[in-house]
């Protein structure tokens, strides 16, 4: 008989290859071959692999990408108040929309994709939440949600998130990670205060060129001195107009695994910035000497072994960074 903690440690880690390297996860587990687009099954032993698993025949096999987890494998529950999203892995939780139910002007919470890097919280009641604002201000505030409410004013805007990654499983060369197709955008209608009226009222110090933020969610390691992913971003892109500190989503509290009770929502830039269970803090950064995001770096032909005039690209966000040297 299988030990209990062996039986959790073995899911533990083929959910951290299949996260790491989901296509030779899928090849090292279920014999899966694909075709040269990376999709279907080239080999029959692991189509009849997988069929046995899920306990009869997998339809339109020939269009389901290399490096999915099959939702059955996962479990029912794994994401509670989704409808119709396909998993791509459950440590972390990460879910895409399929493109043909992203038709709505405005993404229903039950279709808005799901993106993870560590452990969703569970303690999340709006009643105790609350927002620490320090580092390089004024004035360190710490603020419930409903000071939010009541000190700043409240607005609702159409804004949409776009995880970086989306478009990931196209890639070629093939990139590692979750292989997100097309799903891994929406457009929610989120309400909350503009993150510029709070920092205004903290008064950020001139020395802060950027924020930090940090979030509840634990690392998947679960060790409390490691954070999962964090990026900030310039002040001056902070103190924009359409940058929310939400608290709704579609007229309703968020949807936990988007981030309730508290969220940032930043537009027109890598989803990873949008933070979830939301902290901040402001930090001086006197130099950089790497690029900020680890992005999708693509090198001009001259640039050899160095950080000399790169392209960071992000789908339809394009940055052109000359003169970083690493």
């Amino acid at each position: 008989m299988i030990d209990k903690n062996k039986q959790e440690q073995q899911l533990e880690n083929m959910n951290e290859f299949f996260e790491q390297n989901p296509q030779q996860a899928d090849k090292a587990f279920y014999g899966r071959k694909t075709y040269p687009d990376r999709r279907g099954f080239l080999r029959g032993a692991g189509l009849a692999t997988m069929g046995a698993l899920l306990g009869g025949a997998i339809p339109f096999h020939r269009d389901m990408p290399g490096g999915f987890v099959p939702v059955a494998f996962a479990g029912e529950e794994t994401v509670i108040g989704k409808d119709g999203l396909t998993l791509l892995n459950d440590r972390p939780i990460n879910a895409e929309t399929p493109p043909h139910l992203l038709d709505d002007a405005i993404t229903p919470t039950s279709r808005h994709f799901v993106r993870n890097n560590g452990i969703v919280p569970t303690q999340v009641d709006p009643s105790t939440w609350t927002l620490t604002i320090d580092g390089l201000v004024d004035k360190p505030m710490t603020l419930s949600i409903a000071e939010l409410k009541k000190n700043f004013q409240v607005h609702t805007m159409a804004l949409a998130i776009e995880c970086g990654g989306n478009g990931r499983a196209a890639f070629d060369p093939p990139a590692k990670g979750n292989q997100w197709t097309l799903g891994a955008v929406a457009c929610s209608n989120w309400t909350g205060v503009k993150l510029k009226d709070v920092l205004n009222a903290a008064g950020v110090k001139a020395n802060a060129i950027y924020t930090a933020h940090e979030g509840a969610d634990a690392h998947l390691s679960g060790n409390p001195d490691k954070m999962p992913i964090s990026r900030g971003m310039p002040i001056s892109k902070a103190m924009t107009d359409n940058i929310l500190i939400a608290f709704e989503q579609n007229g309703k509290a968020i949807q936990p695994y988007n981030g309730a009770p508290l969220r940032l929502v930043v537009p027109g830039w890598p989803g990873s910035l949008s933070h979830k269970w939301l902290n901040l803090k402001f930090k001086e950064i006197s130099a950089l000497t790497r690029p900020v995001f680890s992005l999708y770096i693509r090198f001009s032909e001259n640039s050899k072994n160095k950080l000399d005039n790169i392209e960071l690209i992000c789908n339809d966000l394009r940055l052109t960074v000359s003169g970083l040297q690493g």
